[in-house]
């Protein structure tokens, strides 16, 4: 009886690693790669606008539900569409302790000619949500609604100017596809290209531009203070929420579709067991009841994919962007 008890000790100590590997929770379900010193957020952008109010987000989520065992922050790395923010985490190739948040320029800023990194040069971790775009003006403008812009476009694609948040992003190609829809030349859009949403806020504020294009994020914080009037969203249907009222472009005569969406990348040369953990992490996040309550109240669509999912979706995006650009005359 002992020798058969201690026949079955044996094995299962002998598959204890894979009992425990299966087993969250377990000692060495832990044994896997962890951070070991603080972590750092990277964003392209200067603080205030989009892409930096998603990147706190996270980083004050992660934090305050102990996602990680260790302090993050933040890291602005601002500057050629977000270029100097991945020459940046690329100079800390097979860091897990360095992270970045994902947007479109990534793609766009490689088939431009802009930047010699594309999503094959870094890592993928997790996609996390899609933010649509939206035109906001002012409180007085005389421009009432997206129809209003529209026109203005196709009479004289010049006497509108439009505040953008980078040449490669969302809001950029969200005014372009609308000047295109009309017939209008968008090569010759009265463009002015800032560092963030948050300095096109400032902007089209103080009077500077008559229109913004960016994501939902800051035009959202205006509108509920009586600052701003959204007047269109590039969504293939209405959002719900505080958006409910903001007809899309479709409805107003434009067939305008367009989202930034928001992931997590790390530098190349992560190993399996890094990239296992940030989904973890990633995973975990989506979750919570904080992040499904901001994708709402930010007008937020999820959009949650791991790593290799994730690199199967920028391998699409790639395409699809490649054939925008060259048809706009955009790509090298």
């Amino acid at each position: 009886m002992n020798t058969g008890k201690n026949v079955v000790q044996s094995l299962l100590l002998g598959a204890g690693w894979t009992l425990a590997a299966a087993l969250p929770g377990t000692a060495l379900a832990q044994t896997g790669w962890k951070p070991e010193r603080p972590v750092e957020i990277v964003v392209g952008t200067s603080p205030g606008g989009g892409q930096d109010t998603s990147a706190r987000f996270v980083q004050k989520l992660v934090q305050e539900r102990q996602l990680i065992e260790v302090p993050s922050n933040v890291v602005n790395k601002p500057g050629g569409g977000s270029a100097i923010g991945y020459a940046y985490l690329n100079q800390h190739a097979g860091s897990g302790h360095h992270i970045m948040l994902l947007t479109v320029p990534l793609i766009v800023n490689h088939i431009m000619g802009l930047s010699p990194i594309s999503y094959n040069d870094l890592s993928p971790l997790a996609t996390l949500f899609d933010e649509y775009i939206v035109a906001a003006v002012l409180p007085d403008s005389p421009l009432r609604s997206g129809k209003d812009l529209l026109e203005r476009l196709r009479k004289d694609v010049q006497s509108v100017s439009v505040g953008i948040p980078s040449v490669t992003g969302g809001g950029n190609f969200g005014i372009v596809m609308a000047a295109k829809a009309v017939g209008a030349d968008p090569r010759k859009l009265k463009s002015v290209v800032f560092k963030s949403g948050g300095d096109s806020v400032t902007a089209l504020l103080g009077g500077h531009v008559d229109v913004m294009m960016s994501t939902t994020a800051a035009p959202v914080r205006q509108r509920r203070q009586g600052k701003m009037r959204i007047i269109a969203i590039a969504a293939p249907k209405r959002v719900g929420g505080e958006l409910a009222d903001v007809p899309t472009f479709r409805e107003q005569g434009a067939d305008v579709v367009f989202a930034n969406w928001r992931g997590i990348v790390g530098p190349r040369g992560l190993s399996p067991e890094q990239v296992a953990y940030w989904e973890g992490v990633f995973a975990r996040l989506v979750a919570t009841d904080e992040f499904k309550e901001d994708l709402a109240r930010n007008q937020w669509v999820t959009n949650f994919l791991r790593s290799a999912e994730m690199r199967k979706f920028l391998a699409t995006q790639n395409e699809q962007l490649k054939v925008l650009l060259a048809d706009l005359g955009m790509a090298k």
